[in-house]
């Protein structure tokens, strides 16, 4: 699942750098990342409950990033910001220590170690949760003043 996923993410990244992107793509791929964010955890808490706790707050340190990536690319994009410095991309967003490649490499290893899935979850919840505080922090500094 993992493996599939990161093809399909990087082959439509690939389309879209050799031909124009889309907005429809953009939203495409935020939404299929997302689920499949989802989907890991959920997978190790619906297997063994022990991990129940820790996938949870896994998910729920997603949906609060996620919601502070999405509202910074929304407020960015009403403001006109842009930027290329991490290529092309549908639209701008603020970084964090928590983002996509980091996110498979915990996967990875939930995969690989599956008896310290509790672990690696705690540990990359903490991460999501100082990504949100950074662009909100991020957010304070760029949009506090009106548009």
């Amino acid at each position: 699942l993992i493996l599939a996923s990161r093809i399909a993410d990087g082959l439509d990244g690939a389309v879209a750098r050799a031909r124009e992107p889309t907005d429809l793509g953009g939203y495409l791929d935020i939404v299929a990342d997302f689920a499949f964010y989802a989907a890991i955890p959920v997978a190790f808490g619906v297997l063994d409950r022990d991990n129940a706790l820790p996938a949870l707050v896994l998910i729920g340190s997603f949906l609060l990033s996620g919601t502070s990536f999405l509202a910074f690319a929304t407020i960015a994009a009403k403001r006109g910001l842009q930027t290329t410095a991490r290529g092309r991309k549908s639209f701008f967003h603020a970084g964090g220590l928590a983002e996509g490649t980091e996110t498979i490499a915990a996967f990875v290893l939930m995969c690989l170690l599956p008896d310290w899935f509790g672990v690696i979850a705690w540990v990359f919840a903490a991460a999501c949760l100082v990504t949100a505080i950074g662009r909100s922090l991020d957010a304070a500094r760029l949009f506090r003043d009106p548009p």
